[in-house]
C-alpha cells in the first residue's frame, strides 16, 4: 500500500522535514551524529546494559551519555520506561533543532505522533521476572507494569509534551517500524489532517532480543559488515530518532530550515517466511514507494540500504534492488554497520542519515568493509564517507514477517536529475562482472 495523499481541498502537500533528534551509539543530536558518519566512525563496544556472561557473543551498540532526568520534565521519571524516555529525549531534540516549542506545537490546530517500535517496554519485563520468580507478585515494583506496554512510547511522549490534541500511536512492525511511523506522519500531514507529525523510532537493548538473534545464529563476533563477503551478522543496538514533519508552505512561511522533503513511501507484507525476507515482494515495495513519490529508478542516487550483514537479507536485497533499478545499481550506505541494528529505530535513524546526506552534501560509509561478496555486489562507500550532490534518497526496511517499508527522501528545492558519480574507493569491477 502507499498513501492516499491528497489533502481536502484536492492539493496535495509538499511535507518536509524541519528538525531531527537522534540517540545513538555514534553520538547524540544531530551534530554528532553527522560527523560521526562524516567519519565513518562505529560505536561497537561491549554489551554492559545487562548480564551478558551466557552469550557466545556479546559486542554491541549502547547509547552513552543519557540522564532521563535531562529531558523528562513533567512526567514522573519511574513512571517511564528506557525505550520510551529515548523517544522524548530525541523529540525534544527534534523540537529545537526545528527552532519550535512544545508550547508552540501546542497552538496548532492538531498533531500527529508516531513511535515505531520491536520491544516497546520489553527490557523492563526482566525486571519483572527476576522479581517474581524467586519472590512471588508481592516482589514485584508495581511501577513496572506501567512500562511494558509498547503504547506508552506515544501516549508518554504527548503527556511530556503537553499536547492534547494529537493522535499518538505506537507501531510495532519491528525493523522496519520508524519508515512505517514516518510514512504515517506523512499522510497526516499530506492529508491536511494534521498540522504537523513527531515521527519515528526508538528501542533499547534487551536481553529477550539478543537471546532470540542468537538462537537464530545471526549475531556478529565482532563487527557488523554489510555487503562483505566475510560478514557474518549482525550486532543489536540501541537509540532513536525523531523527525518533525510539516508542510512545506508553512515551514516556508517561518522561515525553517529544510533537511529534505518526505516524497513519499510503499508498505507491504509478503507473509512469506518469519525471517527470511522474499526477493520480489521487496522489489515490489521499493516500486510503491517510487511511484508515490512519483519519480524513476533512475532519479534515485542513493539507497540507505536495509543492510544487516546477514548472509541472506544482503543478497535479497540487493537482487531486489536489480529487479528495480536494472544492472547499474545507485550508490548504497548501510549505517547499520556504525550504529548497530536499533530494532524500532532503525529505518527512522536511517531517514536522519539520508535527510543529512541531502543536506550536506555526502554519503555516510558502510563502516568495516574488506570485500565485497560478489552475490550482493553494490557500492556501499566502504569505509569513508563520499562528498556528492544528493538530491534523493531512497531509505529502505525489510522486517521480519515480510513487513516490508520504503520511503523516499529528495532534495527540498525539488531538484531530480542526480549526477553520476563514482566512489573510488569501491572495487571496480564487482557490480558488472558478477551481477546478483
Amino acid at each position: 500500500m502507499t498513501s492516499t495523499g491528497d489533502s481536502t481541498n484536492g492539493r496535495r502537500r509538499r511535507v518536509v522535514i524541519t528538525g531531527m533528534g537522534v540517540l545513538s551509539s555514534i553520538g547524540n543530536g544531530v551534530g554528532p551524529f553527522t560527523d560521526a558518519l562524516r567519519a565513518g566512525r562505529s560505536g561497537t563496544t561491549d554489551i554492559t546494559r545487562f548480564d551478558t556472561r551466557d552469550f557466545p557473543q556479546r559486542r554491541g551498540h549502547q547509547v552513552t551519555d543519557f540522564e532521563p532526568g535531562d529531558w523528562i520534565h513533567h512526567l514522573p521519571l519511574e513512571d517511564v520506561g528506557p525505550a520510551a524516555g529515548f523517544a522524548i529525549a530525541a523529540s525534544r531534540m527534534a523540537l529545537s533543532d526545528a527552532g519550535l516549542s512544545a508550547s508552540e506545537l501546542h497552538e496548532r490546530r492538531r498533531g500527529f505522533i508516531a513511535v515505531g517500535t520491536t520491544d516497546g517496554g520489553v527490557p523492563d519485563l526482566d525486571g519483572i521476572v527476576e522479581a517474581v520468580l524467586p519472590g512471588g507478585l508481592e516482589d514485584m515494583p508495581a511501577v513496572l507494569a506501567r512500562r511494558v506496554p509498547a503504547s506508552q512510547l506515544s501516549v508518554h511522549l504527548a503527556r511530556e509534551l503537553g499536547l492534547p490534541n494529537v493522535e499518538a500511536v505506537s507501531i510495532a512492525t519491528a525493523c522496519a517500524a520508524g519508515n512505517y511511523a514516518i510514512g504515517a506522519g506523512l499522510d497526516a500531514v499530506r492529508s491536511g489532517e494534521a498540522d504537523y507529525a513527531l515521527v519515528g523510532g526508538s528501542d533499547v537493548l534487551c536481553r529477550k532480543t539478543l537471546a532470540g538473534f542468537t538462537r537464530l545464529g545471526l549475531v556478529a563476533e565482532e563487527e557488523c559488515r554489510p555487503f562483505d563477503s566475510e560478514r557474518d551478522g549482525l550486532l543489536l543496538g540501541e537509540g532513536a530518532g525523531m523527525l518533525l514533519l510539516e508542510d512545506a508552505d508553512s515551514a516556508h512561511a517561518r522561515g525553517a530550515r529544510v533537511y529534505a522533503e518526505v516524497m513519499g513511501y510503499g508498505l507491504n507484507c509478503d507473509a512469506h517466511h518469519p525471517v527470511a525476507p522474499e526477493r520480489e515482494s521487496v522489489g515490489r515495495c521499493m516500486r510503491l514507494a517510487l511511484d508515490d513519490a512519483g519519480i524513476s529508478p533512475e532519479d534515485v542516487d542513493l539507497v540507505c540500504a536495509h543492510g544487516t550483514g546477514t548472509q541472506t537479507n544482503d543478497i535479497t536485497e540487493v537482487q531486489a534492488m536489480h529487479d528495480v533499478f536494472g544492472e547499474q545499481l545507485p550508490r548504497a550506505t548501510a549505517v547499520k554497520s556504525m550504529i548497530g541494528h536499533t530494532m524500532g529505530a532503525a529505518s527512522a535513524l536511517g531517514a536522519v542519515a539520508g535527510a543529512l546526506a541531502i543536506h550536506h552534501g555526502f554519503v555516510p560509509p558502510t563502516a568495516n568493509h574488506r570485500h565485497t561478496d560478489p552475490e550482493c555486489a553494490v557500492d556501499c562507500t566502504p569505509n569513508r564517507s563520499v562528498e556528492a550532490d544528493v538530491r534523493i534518497v531512497q531509505n529502505s526496511a525489510l522486517a521480519f514477517g515480510g513487513n516490508n517499508a520504503v520511503l523516499v527522501l529528495g532534495s527540498p528545492d525539488g531538484r531530480r536529475t542526480p549526477p553520476a558519480v563514482q566512489n573510488p574507493d569501491q572495487e571496480p569491477t564487482a557490480q558488472k562482472e558478477q551481477p546478483c
